[in-house]
């Protein structure tokens, strides 16, 4: 019981003595004074000691405030500044329509541009559909050739190592290479006599129109 009444009248003591303190009023300033705070004090906020403040008491106070009013003008190079800086972010009416009136225009001009790309690949449309069929129905003739190419390949190994060789074996590989080497070779030897028959036979064509020529003329003057 001792300690509960001992810990309450602390409390009240403590309480007693709060309501007693009195803390001391901050000093009030004069009527009509200013308050110019003093760069050396370092408990002076750094806001006060900016061109704002100073613009602030001079606002209020006038020329009493001591503050000189060219102080609070910016410099010709700060003023340049400004107004470069109030062109780039607050433009004129007229800068503000003429970069409308160009957006305006490159943005039409890429519309037409893609509208006419666009009809341009429509009226292609038809003609490249043809042609991926034809390049389809190449490839598929292609495959069919190459296949029917390698089994005839693949009957002749067989046939001259027999039905039992195994067409895995390195032997039967390397005669396989052999033969289609072969008959690509042949192959391509005579699309190259097709070409030079065809060459030929359009050299003896162009000889050979020139001699009728006059002859036919001839006939037409004796009629």
């Amino acid at each position: 019981m001792a300690a509960p009444m001992q810990r309450a009248w602390l409390g009240l003591l403590r309480a007693a003595a709060a309501r007693s303190y009195h803390a001391r009023p901050p000093p009030r300033r004069q009527r009509g004074g200013v308050n110019r705070p003093d760069p050396d004090d370092p408990l002076v906020p750094p806001w006060q000691l900016q061109p704002a403040y100073e613009a602030k008491l001079f606002a209020r106070h006038g020329s009493v405030s001591g503050v000189d009013p060219a102080r609070l003008w910016p410099s010709p190079e700060r003023l340049r500044e400004m107004e470069a800086e109030e062109r780039e972010w607050f433009p004129g009416l007229r800068e503000m329509e003429a970069a409308l009136d160009k957006k305006e225009r490159e943005e039409e001009r890429l519309r037409v541009e893609r509208e006419n790309l666009i009809a341009a690949n429509m009226a292609k449309m038809p003609q490249m559909i043809e042609e991926w069929r034809r390049e389809k129905a190449a490839r598929k003739e292609k495959e069919r050739e190459d296949k029917a190419r390698k089994e005839r390949l693949l009957a002749e190994v067989q046939e001259r190592f027999g039905h039992k060789v195994d067409p895995r074996s390195t032997k039967f590989q390397e005669l396989l290479q052999e033969m289609d080497k072969k008959q690509r070779k042949e192959l391509k030897l005579k699309k190259k006599q097709l070409k030079e028959e065809a060459r030929k036979q359009a050299a003896d064509a162009a000889t050979t129109a020139p001699e009728s020529a006059p002859a036919s003329a001839e006939g037409a003057e004796a009629a």
